[in-house]
């Protein structure tokens, strides 16, 4: 069964999730213990609750992926789609109807397990352009949930132009999606895909705030137990205070090389279960790594 976490204490739903939902490594290690007849979207869907769909960044799947995907999970998973990259980095949200129609009609058959669409824009959608994004997220139908990933700076300098965006997304009552990537900037650069990673993923401040009722999280952490540890701890106490205000709240694990993102996700399930013991996240099915052993 699918980890939906929902208790007395608190209203609103959490979903941990990785930035994929299958990797080479993973039949060896993660999901070593499970029948290999078995795809790696029904095994990840029995660890986890969510996952991010950044294949729908890069290219649209066909209507048979569609239809196993469906079929591999149950109806307590969520997908976090992203749009295509030609809607938010080729037209940025301009003259794009169709082709957001098409990915919506796309993906319609998993409307059930559809928990957000996330609209990840490039650094050069500046404050200039909120009003073409006030505009494209009028246009969304009424059901969709929709999360925002800005990356130009001045969304971040608390002035003006940010308070402009969260106000829209309040307005609209879309989610800004929140990278936190401290951790992956801490300590000393000492490996070729540390470096490569760094490179690739944005260093922008941590700025908490939910505003819509899905906030999403995206924690990118580095190889080191205590620095990822240092900076998971502030979210449980925010993450179940979102939860009490009956919000629905995404949070997802990356590290470096995200064959070891599992152990990561575990880490801060325990860091949770340690906060809140009485409405525990279920562990997930792996074993501690030695470099990285259990918390609790």
């Amino acid at each position: 069964m699918t980890n939906i976490h929902k208790s007395t204490l608190s209203s609103g739903n959490l979903y941990i999730g990785l930035p994929m939902w299958q990797h080479n490594h993973w039949s060896q290690s993660w999901f070593a213990h499970y029948p290999k007849s078995k795809t790696q979207l029904s095994l990840y869907a029995k660890e986890c609750n969510t996952v991010e769909g950044n294949t729908t960044f890069y290219s649209l799947p066909n209507e048979e992926s569609i239809s196993r995907w469906k079929e591999a999970v149950d109806k307590g998973f969520r997908f976090a789609f992203k749009f295509h990259q030609n809607i938010t980095h080729v037209h940025q949200l301009q003259h794009c109807e169709e082709e957001v129609a098409q990915q919506l009609v796309l993906l319609s058959p998993l409307r059930e397990n559809l928990g957000v669409m996330m609209l990840q824009l490039p650094a050069a959608f500046g404050p200039n352009k909120l009003p073409v994004l006030a505009n494209f997220l009028a246009s969304l139908p009424k059901w969709l949930s929709v999360a925002v990933e800005v990356r130009h700076l001045e969304f971040f300098a608390k002035g003006d132009a940010e308070v402009a965006l969260n106000q829209l997304l309040m307005g609209c009552g879309a989610n800004r999606v929140i990278m936190d990537t401290r951790a992956l900037f801490t300590g000393p650069c000492d490996s070729t895909l540390l470096e490569d990673v760094r490179k690739k993923k944005p260093r922008v401040p941590v700025n908490v705030i939910a505003t819509g009722n899905t906030p999403i999280v995206r924690f990118v952490g580095n190889d080191k137990d205590e620095d990822n540890i240092r900076c998971l701890r502030p979210w449980v106490k925010k993450v179940i205070q979102w939860q009490q205000e009956g919000k629905d709240v995404y949070f997802f694990c990356h590290r470096p090389d995200n064959k070891d993102a599992p152990w990561l996700a575990q880490q801060f399930i325990d860091l949770y279960n340690n906060a809140a013991p009485q409405t525990p996240f279920t562990d997930l099915s792996i074993k501690a790594q030695p470099e990285q052993n259990r918390l609790f």
